[in-house]
């Protein structure tokens, strides 16, 4: 079997693919988007072709070294969505595969084009993962995972997500998982409430931390009743004390679970399900603090004005001690109220604070998940329901040591990944059917 290379950027322009596909003659063909040497340990390439032909691969990858250290990926499935899923350097495609997927390509991007061609192969034929490693690169861009997770909203990058966005969406198109803006309504005031909205922490050894969201919480100023729940998930490290010592506010309501397994998804279904829980679900991580006293009001006002099953808002990310960090604000720009819902199937994240009708979350809850939890929630209800946002900084996300995503291992970014690739192919899947039945 023969194979030819051609060299181009993850970031590239249709004209640079369609000009490889003109070029190449060879059965498979080999992308190469790193900008550092690539060497194929013994018989790599070969064992590459031969997989890529047993399995029918139109597009093959594999596990490789960085530098002398293991680099696994992950499997690619339907959800799979992400542009920066990560194939390594290697992207060995089946020619026929290529030519078709491009001679279809009708939209010229400057940046998104090997996106485009990635999602078009997909619709031919399978995209393998090798798990074996079978080369070695340099991967360049060496900051945290903490770091990375938010290059997404990044307004220096405004130009590539858009670009990006229109490839997923035209895609989505053509698979049938495709959401028109038609959106069921929702009768805020159906059901009774006690108070009106309640601010939950869930919480685990935050003793650093904890004391500043209660107090933070509390402080609020409304022109409405609301609580403050806070779930505590069997903390050592005094974090209770801390808790306890604010319960002699009648606002506080204090959750303790027990040791079964709940995570931070067990721990909101925990808040949520509680018979004082509020109209409104409010949410704020044990590690930050809302901006101002008026983020529960204005939370409860876009409800209202907005009639929406959920809002989302803005915030600011900063160190410890609230100064601004690079990239600073975080205010998911990219929504739209019409394709919002679809592109949430390309990004990581809707954003936060997040808000939720409660009886609504009733009915979907929570996966008993540590990580992906919010998102899983979110998708579930822009199926379906209008999700509000506020533009206005509403949250201070603090970045420290004792974040739980600030600098993950390859092995645990992994891990995240693929799960929230599974929670957007049970989405696409849910989508697609819902599609076909109102057809």
């Amino acid at each position: 079997m023969e194979v030819k290379r051609f060299d181009l950027p993850a970031r590239t322009s249709t004209a640079s693919v369609r000009e490889v596909a003109s070029k190449t003659d060879t059965e498979y063909t080999l992308i190469y988007t790193r900008q550092t040497r690539l060497d194929w340990v013994h018989f790599g390439l070969e064992r590459m072709l031969q997989i890529a032909a047993d399995s029918g691969a139109a597009l093959a990858y594999a596990d490789h070294f960085d530098g002398d250290v293991p680099s696994p990926v992950i499997d690619y499935q339907q959800g799979s969505l992400r542009d920066d899923f990560d194939f390594g350097g290697v992207q060995l495609y089946r020619t026929d595969a290529l030519k078709k997927a491009v001679s279809e390509m009708d939209a010229d991007y400057e940046f998104a084009a090997l996106y485009d061609l990635r999602l078009r192969v997909s619709e031919i034929g399978p995209l393998v993962h090798i798990n074996e490693l079978l080369y070695y690169e340099t991967e360049t861009d060496r900051r945290d995972s903490g770091v990375k997770l938010f290059d997404y909203v990044d307004p220096r990058n405004r130009a590539v997500q858009v670009e990006m966005e229109k490839v997923c969406t035209a895609h989505l198109k053509r698979i049938g998982g495709y959401l028109e803006p038609v959106f069921k309504d929702v009768d805020l005031d159906s059901v009774p409430f006690e108070v009106e909205a309640s601010v939950v922490i869930p919480c685990r050894n935050r003793v650093k931390t904890i004391g500043d969201a209660i107090r933070s919480a509390l402080d609020q100023k409304t022109d409405f009743p609301y609580n403050v729940i806070v779930v505590d998930d069997n903390s050592d490290d005094g974090t209770v004390d801390v808790i306890r010592s604010f319960e002699s506010d009648p606002r506080l309501i204090y959750i303790a679970q027990d040791k079964t397994y709940h995570a931070i998804g067990g721990n909101w279904n925990a808040a949520v399900h509680h018979p004082r829980c509020g109209r409104f679900a409010l949410q704020l991580d044990s590690d930050d603090v809302y901006s101002d006293n008026t983020t529960v009001q204005r939370f409860v006002d876009a409800f209202r004005e907005q009639k929406c099953a959920m809002v989302v808002g803005t915030y600011r990310i900063t160190d410890f001690e609230m100064r601004e960090l690079p990239p600073g604000i975080i205010d998911h720009r990219e929504w739209t109220p019409d394709n919002g819902r679809n592109n949430a199937l390309r990004v990581n994240g809707l954003g936060a604070p997040r808000g939720f009708w409660t009886p609504l979350l009733r009915q979907i809850n929570f996966p008993t998940t540590k990580y992906g939890e919010d998102y899983a929630v979110a998708l579930r209800i822009s199926r379906e329901y209008r999700i509000g946002r506020i533009y206005d900084v509403m949250y201070n996300c603090r970045r420290w040591g004792g974040n739980s995503d600030t600098a993950l291992d390859v092995i645990k970014v992994n891990a995240n990944n693929l799960y929230k690739d599974r929670i957007r192919t049970w989405e696409l899947q849910a989508r697609i059917a819902l599609n076909r039945r109102k057809a």
